[in-house]
């Protein structure tokens, strides 16, 4: 007997729905437009709630910003953030020391641990043309025994990153980018050294596929046994997965044993997977800290205050670099990386 390859169809609500090992999805979309001299916004902010924007007023959001777009410093413990920036550009600084400039395909990948502060700021660099962003953060969770590891900041570039463009037999396209982990015959980057998608067994996939209108193309079964899988149809006006149709802006919980056949309808459509074993331990989440359990979260809560997660080493909470700046990453250790 067969089983359904669908398990469940929602509507993405905002954060999207996740599965273990996967703790928070968010795609940020903003239609950002010239920008000032500060690298903000060459718009009034008048009527947004600024420190806490999300009304998405005039196609775009300040989010905790209040000069740049953005999130100031916050602190995080016990999990780690995947960044995957599609368009427009993101400025890193952290509690390590470490800073970055990076945008255009490229993903950091931050290994709180026992806990970091950063902040993510996104400078408007064009000041005669708009500035659109687009970039989804995913909530990685860490097993109890690497929750209170050393955090850990990587950068992988655009350049490194594996993707493959897949012709069907009408010659329609589609293009999967394997940011980390394994789908068919592509194998992403290698997680930080403490992450659970370290250890291959656990089957950790993250990928970005684009479908060409009319496109058809085969999801390959995952090659772990008890893996889950979500895959999101963020964009596009219609899907259908071994024929069954799908809504556009959905959520689909998928047999992770079974191959797929997606059809894109329509127009061109994007999808984002999320896939991997579950780590099945219990979840104590508190805003940017999780732990295993409440007392957890409150001896967080008590090390942020008393010392910050070592401190803050920067002259502002949302620094930003100069404008003609190119993409580069600064490690801890003042080791530099420098892309055009």
């Amino acid at each position: 007997m067969t089983h359904p390859a669908v398990l469940a169809v929602q509507p993405l609500a905002f954060p999207w729905q996740t599965i273990d090992p996967f703790l928070f999805c968010a795609h940020h979309n903003d239609a950002y437009p010239p920008g000032n001299a500060r690298m903000g916004p060459d718009a009034s902010l008048a009527g947004r709630n600024i420190g806490q924007d999300f009304a998405n007023k005039d196609g775009w959001n300040m989010y905790h910003g209040s000069a740049v777009p953005g999130f100031p410093a916050h602190p995080h413990r016990g999990f780690e953030t995947v960044t995957i920036v599609q368009k427009g550009l993101i400025d890193h600084s952290d509690s390590l020391g470490a800073t970055a400039r990076f945008g255009s395909g490229d993903v950091q990948w931050l290994t709180a641990g026992k806990g970091i502060v950063h902040c993510e700021m996104f400078p408007l660099v064009n000041k005669d043309a708009p500035n659109p962003a687009e970039l989804f953060q995913i909530w990685l969770n860490l097993p109890a025994r690497n929750k209170m590891v050393e955090p850990h900041f990587t950068m992988l570039w655009s350049e490194t990153i594996t993707r493959k463009t897949y012709l069907d037999p009408a010659g329609l396209s589609s293009e999967v980018h394997c940011i980390t982990g394994t789908l068919g015959d592509l194998g992403g980057c290698a997680a930080p050294p403490n992450s659970w998608a370290a250890d291959k067994d656990n089957d950790v996939t993250i990928a970005t596929i684009q479908l060409q209108a009319g496109a058809r193309w085969q999801l390959p079964a995952a090659t772990g046994k008890g893996s889950r899988r979500m895959l999101y149809f963020y964009s596009g006006e219609g899907l259908q997965i071994n024929g069954q149709p799908i809504a556009p802006r959905s959520a689909i919980a998928l047999d992770a044993s079974q191959a797929l056949d997606l059809q894109c309808q329509g127009s061109d459509g994007a999808l984002l997977l999320l896939q991997g074993k579950p780590i099945a331990e219990p979840i104590a989440q508190y805003g940017p800290f999780v732990m295993n359990t409440r007392a957890e979260i409150e001896q967080a809560f008590a090390d942020y205050r008393r010392h910050q997660f070592g401190g803050w080493p920067w002259s502002a909470p949302d620094p930003v670099h100069p404008r003609e700046k190119q993409r580069f990453a600064l490690y801890p250790g003042a080791v530099m990386e420098e892309k055009n």
